[in-house]
């Protein structure tokens, strides 16, 4: 979570600030209860088990203030609606103040801090503050363990490009045709996917606009549902086939605090899941005329708890989700019951996903900035020992993503990278110990602080096993995430994220250059999602939108008719080639 507030500080302030962004509650009520009454036997808080919160940026004011005489004030006051435990957090949570040990009755100082940024800091807790941010762009990424790697080759066979020294144009390709020059009657379906890859989505075609924060959006696996979960605590539907985008079904989530923080499909589609800060994951039906709700009970130790992941096997069976309290839990539907309790992090696990359809394998991160890699059929309570660790961020890991092959994964991190992993090239105890000092010498706080420069070196770690590190994005406020393009489409050829500058960045795997930004949101980014089988993408935002991209034929497409080897010189999506699409649309989309 980058830094955080002191246990001492949240314990006065009465609430614990979430890994995603925000405090669970921002009203003070409690947050944590049961799916239709509240439970206030764990309304309370303990200790943070994450690091302690380092001082803010910039300089101090020199004038403080001391406990007691932060009350004075409204003592006597009673008649006054007036909770200085919430004006504490409130103060906290903007960082204005801090708390620091010192005079006064209760032997602490609150101390008025300055940021560097003289920004407004509730612009920031919007998610406002991608104007004053941009991301450094990496002009000549290192693709020396990549060129070697297998994924090169894989990409190069799902794309149409092995054997092939030189890439052919999208022109070329017709005229192959035309001349009977294909291996078979038709293009092959790498030949298919690299030709897609020249109408990649760059016009806004559709947008949804809701009064609070857009946390999630997904694809379900078949791409004819859409599902986006808001702060205003709904979970919409919509209906995707034959090129819609119609809501069709709305569901008012439960037991939620703050915000639904992570949605998905069951496998066979029929059912969804959302978690949240809360003791339990909600699954609901999705076809139907009756509405089925079911709260599944993960019985947590924690007394603020929250699941920021969650997954689902293969077959539907087993629920997976990572949590605030540095533990891996598993939910098993049959037998309805929380099955393991894995303590796999040393701070919060904010990502989880399963390697491959077999989901024996599955990953998780967390904000120790390690990925873990564990054996399913191996787990246990009371030894939990993972595989092996990927170490090479510098900070925490927001999002973890699969390619879907057992082998490759992606990390999003608050280093402001996203990393490339080999799950065969596990970190030696070095990489280790050299990525723990570095989260350990992290002293912002991502959700409303610009990034220092300390924070964005470019030098490996020593022991960082990554092919490939991707730069050009911006990772603030809350838990950004980033996928692989899908197989059938791209070829998994690109890797797609959400910014907070408000924008959504595509990168090529292989060059590691920006193919294409995509711009129209007023906010962070959150979540991206690339429907499976068409060349459709949709952003959900903090500013309360939901945009779906498409390809619309603009400038650009005589360049790529024409100037496609030019183009590929030195390969394709080099920072030479951005393409930045959106901000020359009108707001309505036209």
């Amino acid at each position: 979570m980058g830094s955080r507030s002191s246990s001492s500080a949240a314990a006065m302030s009465g609430s614990r600030r979430s890994a995603d962004g925000a405090e669970p509650s921002r009203d003070g009520t409690d947050t944590n209860r049961n799916p239709n009454t509240s439970r206030n036997n764990r309304s309370g808080n303990e200790p943070s088990r994450n690091r302690a919160a380092g001082a803010s940026s910039g300089s101090n004011r020199a004038a403080s203030w001391s406990g007691s005489g932060a009350a004075g004030p409204s003592s006597g006051r009673a008649e006054e609606d007036v909770d200085l435990a919430q004006v504490l957090a409130y103060l906290l949570r903007r960082g204005q103040v801090r708390l620091v040990h010192g005079g006064g009755a209760t032997g602490l100082q609150l101390v008025q801090m300055h940021s560097d940024s003289d920004s407004d800091s509730d612009g920031a807790w919007e998610g406002r503050l991608g104007d004053q941010y941009n991301p450094p762009v990496d002009l000549n990424p290192d693709t020396c363990e990549v060129d070697r790697s297998e994924i090169k080759t894989q990409i190069r066979l799902a794309t149409g490009a092995a054997g092939s020294k030189v890439t052919k144009s999208f022109a070329g390709l017709l005229r192959q045709r035309e001349q009977g020059r294909c291996l078979s009657s038709s293009f092959s379906h790498g030949e298919c996917s690299d030709i897609r890859s020249h109408f990649l989505p760059n016009h806004m075609t559709h947008k949804e606009t809701f009064q609070q924060k857009a946390f999630c959006g997904v694809y379900s696996k078949d791409g004819s549902i859409f599902m986006s979960a808001c702060q205003d605590q709904n979970v919409r539907l919509y209906d995707t086939r034959d090129g819609r985008f119609r809501l069709f079904k709305t569901i008012k989530a439960r037991d939620v605090g703050w915000s639904v923080l992570d949605v998905a499909f069951t496998p066979d589609g029929a059912h969804l899941l959302y978690s949240s800060w809360s003791d339990y994951i909600h699954i609901c039906s999705i076809d139907g005329d009756s509405e089925s709700h079911t709260a599944l009970d993960l019985n947590p130790d924690e007394r603020r708890f929250c699941v920021f992941s969650l997954t689902t096997s293969s077959d539907g069976r087993e629920i997976l989700g990572g949590a605030n309290d540095g533990c891996l839990y598993v939910f098993d539907r049959e037998q309805n019951k929380r099955t393991l309790k894995i303590d796999s992090h040393e701070d919060d696990v904010n990502a989880v996903s399963f390697a491959d359809a077999s989901s024996q394998i599955l990953f998780s991160g967390g904000d120790d900035a390690l990925c873990k890699v564990w054996d399913r059929r191996t787990l246990r309570e009371d030894s939990p020992q993972p595989v092996g660790q990927l170490a090479g961020h510098r900070d925490g890991i927001t999002f973890i993503d699969s390619k879907g092959d057992a082998r490759y994964l992606i990390s999003n991190s608050k280093d402001q990278t996203i990393k490339l992993w080999d799950i065969r090239k596990f970190s030696p105890k070095e990489g280790l110990a050299a990525s723990r000092l570095a989260v350990t010498q992290q002293n912002w706080d991502y959700r409303w602080q610009q990034v220092p420069k300390r924070a964005l070196k470019r030098h490996r770690l020593p022991g960082d096993t990554s092919l490939m590190s991707y730069r050009g994005h911006g990772v603030l406020h809350t838990l950004i995430r980033c996928r692989f393009s899908p197989e059938f489409s791209t070829g998994q050829r690109y890797i797609y994220t959400g910014c907070s500058t408000g924008r959504v960045v595509v990168y090529d795997v292989l060059t590691g250059g920006i193919v294409t930004k995509l711009c129209n949101h007023d906010a962070c980014v959150r979540d991206v999602s690339w429907h499976p089988y068409q060349e459709s993408i949709v952003s959900s935002s903090w500013d309360g939108g939901v945009r779906l991209w498409e390809y619309r034929q603009n400038q650009f497409y005589q360049d790529d008719l024409l100037n496609e080897g030019m183009r590929h010189r030195g390969g394709r999506g080099g920072e030479g080639d951005k393409r930045e699409t959106g901000e020359e649309q009108e707001e309505d989309g036209e």
